[in-house]
């Protein structure tokens, strides 16, 4: 079956990608994960929790110009609204001069100014359609939360692709993520080969999927409050700007050339 590779471009300029990981403060990823630019695309093709889309091969670059912590009163638990549009959360009022839902102040990592740089590899057809809805997009998209608008400024396939081989070193020019470790069969792993000692790393989500026992959702109306979520988490290296990578053996890689730009993808390592 035919593979394409499909490059985005976007800004957005205001982010906050939550770590999970972290509770008595919101820390956000460095770039988003997976999961996030899927859950993007879902909505940009109207294809909320359609499993077709995890099987997208992506590669994540670029970054943000500084970053700041928000000291923010988030409220707990679910928001619920009777049929007389009243807001209410755990059966108090969330609007109120007395008694009120409970809120936690919390301080929260946020990103400024992001440059980011997607490469989706995947089937024709999904790509296709990719392709055109972002061209023409019929909604305002975000990644992320729902306030971090994205925009949209380069959707390309017409890209000059060439295959390397690194053998001591690999310059990376911009941020990205890179596997840990790849899955050769059930029993094998193979490391990526990096000799560098000291690298930052981080665990993201790769897969999200939801289910009411046991049955995969396949609307936004089958979600209640006793939906299961499942999440598929995998441990990256994170690269900072002109990044290089030393190596204990030699490794092959993809170059793009956009226009001014040029992203090196490691092969398997390099694609979530």
């Amino acid at each position: 079956m035919t593979k394409r590779t499909l490059y985005i471009e976007i800004f957005q300029p205001f982010a906050q990608y939550r770590n999970p990981f972290t509770f008595y403060y919101a820390q956000s990823y460095p770039l988003p994960p997976k999961s996030t630019i899927i859950g993007m695309l879902q909505n940009a093709c109207n294809k909320y929790y359609n499993p077709k889309l995890w099987k997208l091969k992506v590669s994540i670059h670029g970054g943000f110009e500084s970053m700041f912590w928000n000291y923010q009163q988030l409220i707990k638990g679910y928001i619920e609204i009777d049929r007389n549009f009243k807001v209410t959360n755990q059966k108090k009022p969330l609007y109120n001069e007395g008694i009120k839902a409970q809120r936690t102040p919390v301080y929260q990592q946020e990103l400024f100014n992001g440059h980011l740089y997607i490469f989706l590899r995947g089937e024709e057809g999904i790509i296709e359609e990719i392709k055109s809805s972002l061209e023409r997009p019929k909604k305002i998209l975000s990644i992320g939360r729902s306030e971090d608008v994205a925009y949209i400024r380069k959707v390309s396939d017409d890209l000059e692709i060439e295959k390397k081989v690194a053998k001591k070193s690999l310059w990376l020019m911009y941020p990205t993520y890179i596997r840990r470790e790849i899955k050769k069969n059930t029993r094998e792993r193979k490391e990526f080969p990096i000799k560098n000692q000291k690298y930052p790393v981080y665990s993201i989500p790769i897969l999200v999927r939801f289910y009411n026992n046991g049955v995969p959702v396949e609307n936004k109306a089958e979600i209640t409050k006793e939906t299961e979520r499942k999440v598929k988490f995998e441990t990256v290296i994170y690269t900072g700007y002109d990044y290089i990578l030393k190596l204990s053996e030699g490794i092959s890689y993809e170059e793009f050339r956009v226009e001014d730009k040029r992203f090196r993808i490691i092969s398997e390592f390099g694609w979530l």
